[in-house]
């Protein structure tokens, strides 16, 4: 078990480092982001399976020559009454375990928490100072001039779009603008970028944890992009998000600005699309991310 062990730490340390680092400078992503997205998520939920499972592997080592028989014989032990034998190093091991998954799930609650907090005070908000928009159902118009939208996900989602967007669109470019925030809300893309922000936050001097959240961030507005590229001409979208970036603050980031002029650039040009078979191995390699520290988990 102590093997697997080292196996295990060494493929989550992987994972959380060079790979994550590679896979948010590959080019390939731009040309499936749902694959991409799916390989994101795999190599998060394998990180961690990972990272957690190697603690828990060396730590009951002694008390079976797999996991499951080892984790057999400390409920029998601990059912008797009685403590486990286990070595100095291996009570660290699992202390490390339990710590390091007490900090992923609280970081993740406290986020979500958070998260949930902001959304409902601003759901609220809207209620109040937002009119619905009998052209768009379920949509929201705030009476502001600059040209914004958004949308609030969760059980109560809503789409809001500022006055200033309908003065400074043609109805095409509306349209596309709300195919794109559509496709946030149906997709549930909040729930695809909240674990790599907990992730993120978990221990931000990772660096590949940090260029996971800004890739994951990246492929969702990719996604987004796609599906109102297919129900507007990409000369419509590119001016609605035009418009839309050049509200930006002047004291914005240079970084959002490039990403803009890249999502453009995609619409305008998109790339080839991957193959079928390559899609398919795309997604098959997600999921042997997840299988590698299952396995190792259930045959160590």
């Amino acid at each position: 078990m102590e093997a697997a062990a080292l196996g295990l730490v060494v493929f989550g340390v992987l994972l959380a480092e060079p790979v994550s680092r590679s896979l948010a400078r590959a080019h390939w992503p731009v040309r499936d982001p749902v694959g991409a997205l799916l390989v994101w998520q795999a190599v998060g939920l394998a990180g961690g399976l990972a990272l957690l499972g190697s603690g828990v592997v060396y730590g009951l080592a002694p008390l079976g020559p797999t996991l499951p028989e080892a984790l057999r014989s400390a409920r029998d032990t601990l059912a008797a009454g009685e403590l486990p034998d286990l070595g100095v190093t291996h009570v660290l091991a699992l202390a490390a375990a339990l710590a390091l998954a007490l900090r992923l799930v609280g970081v993740l609650v406290g986020v979500t928490v958070r998260t949930l907090q902001a959304r409902r005070r601003h759901r609220d908000l809207l209620d109040l100072l937002a009119t619905p928009w009998p052209a768009a159902p379920g949509a929201r118009v705030l009476d502001h001039p600059v040209p914004v939208a958004y949308c609030l996900p969760g059980l109560r989602s809503r789409l809001v779009l500022s006055a200033g967007v309908l003065d400074a669109l043609d109805p095409p470019a509306v349209r596309a603008v709300l195919a794109h925030e559509q496709a946030h809300l149906r997709e549930r893309h909040d729930l695809v970028v909240l674990p790599f922000v907990a992730w993120g936050a978990t221990a931000p001097f990772v660096r590949g944890m940090v260029c996971a959240q800004v890739a994951v961030a990246a492929l969702v507005e990719m996604r987004a992009d796609d599906v109102a590229s297919a129900a507007v001409t990409p000369t419509q979208l590119t001016g609605a998000l035009r418009t839309m970036g050049g509200a930006a603050p002047a004291a914005a980031l240079s970084s959002f600005t490039d990403a803009l002029d890249r999502r453009l650039l995609r619409i305008t040009h998109p790339p080839a699309p991957l193959s079928g078979p390559v899609r398919l191995l795309v997604r098959l390699a997600a999921l042997g991310l997840v299988a590698v520290p299952t396995a190792l988990l259930l045959l160590s």
